[in-house]
């Protein structure tokens, strides 16, 4: 057993390398070799599904080989698809392999009706909506592939049936796979998706049974809690990933999560006030300037445009925003001019910006 427990561990290493550039020198007995070890790890699927036990142990060894436990025992079982999809969208791949690859998907010619060609149409499906998703936009709006990679994190969390803990550790595996802005612009999508409405959770389920229902509603609203909350853990839970986070989504988008999280709102405040505590006025250029440049992310403008945004928002949101900002000032001594205090100075800039644009001004 434990040579199958270390044959198991090459699973990561063999899809990373089906999607790297290494593959420019694979010959057709080489790509026949990575396709032997793929239908043998499935048939460790096929052969230890129903033995829990055995199974828990595969799982075990596969995620401790791994960064990311995101790979797991089921990975076993799509593994011929895993390797024949990351192959297909490697272009390193040389054609001779290729070709090889393509024949090796297609059924036989004399498969009966008794054959299964999902795996070859679960490919196809898989890169015909790549393609399509990546086709550039049209008209200004949320990125396609960025709203349908939030409704399949979504979709899959709800599918993983397991404690808030295992979702958690699942969630940042996938997550980390991903490059950071990626992953920040696909978490902040999938909690604008939780807060559409009971729309919304039909259409990431793609099933509306038993949502009509009272009891069906209850049930759906505690599940888009508890997925909302697992995102919130995720991005909250480490204090640069979450500034990270702040600085590559836009400040409009922020205020519409800030809204309606009151824990992200809370966490947002104070990052934002951290940042406006590293800015000094200088009276030379009569202006706030950065006083640590390796501390400071914000300019003085960029501050000021992100608590304009926060008191464009809803009104508890403007409320918020504005008491934080007075409790800062009193802290800092109450002063009413400017160039004294960054509160006072965005107290008055945020005032000002609202009597210039509110609607009722003539």
């Amino acid at each position: 057993m434990e040579a199958v427990l270390g044959q198991v561990e090459q699973l990561p290493a063999l899809l990373a390398v089906s999607r790297s550039a290494l593959v420019r020198d694979w010959d057709c007995l080489t790509l026949d070799r990575a396709l032997e070890w793929a239908r043998y790890f499935q048939h460790l699927h096929d052969r230890f599904r129903a033995r829990p036990q055995l199974r828990e142990a595969l799982g075990r060894r596969l995620r401790r080989s791994q960064p990311c436990p995101l790979l797991g025992f089921p990975a076993l079982g799509r593994c011929p698809q895993l390797l024949g999809l990351a192959l297909l969208e490697n272009r390193a791949l040389p054609p001779a392999a290729c070709r090889r690859l393509l024949r090796s998907l297609l059924p036989p010619p004399a498969a009966g009706p008794a054959s299964d060609p999902r795996g070859l149409g679960l490919l196809a499906r898989r890169k015909a909506a790549a393609r399509l998703l990546a086709l550039p936009r049209r008209r200004p709006g949320p990125e396609p592939q960025l709203q349908a990679e939030a409704r399949l994190l979504l979709s899959r969390l709800r599918q993983e049936g397991q404690e808030a803990e295992g979702q958690l550790r699942w969630l940042c595996g996938a997550l980390e796979l991903l490059p950071q802005p990626r992953a920040f612009g696909v978490v902040a999508a999938a909690l604008v998706l939780l807060k559409q409405g009971h729309g919304a959770e039909q259409a990431v389920d793609g099933d509306g049974d038993g949502s009509s229902s009272p009891g069906g509603y209850q049930e759906s609203a505690a599940g888009e809690e508890c997925t909302a909350g697992l995102l919130l853990s995720w991005l909250l839970g480490n204090q640069e990933r979450f500034s990270a986070f702040c600085l590559c989504i836009p400040c409009s988008h922020l205020a519409f999560l800030a809204g309606h999280y009151s824990q992200l709102c809370r966490a947002y405040l104070d990052l934002l006030t951290g940042w406006g505590r590293h800015l000094h006025y200088d009276p030379l250029q009569g202006q706030w300037v950065k006083s640590c440049l390796d501390k400071a992310e914000l300019s003085w403008e960029e501050l000021r445009e992100r608590f304009i945004c926060l008191c464009q928002g809803s009104t508890p949101l403007k409320e918020q925003t504005q008491a934080a900002l007075e409790l800062l000032r009193t802290q800092d001594g109450d002063f009413r001019v400017r160039g004294l205090s960054v509160w006072t100075d965005l107290l008055m800039e945020i005032g000002y910006s609202f009597i210039c644009f509110s609607p009722d001004i003539h």
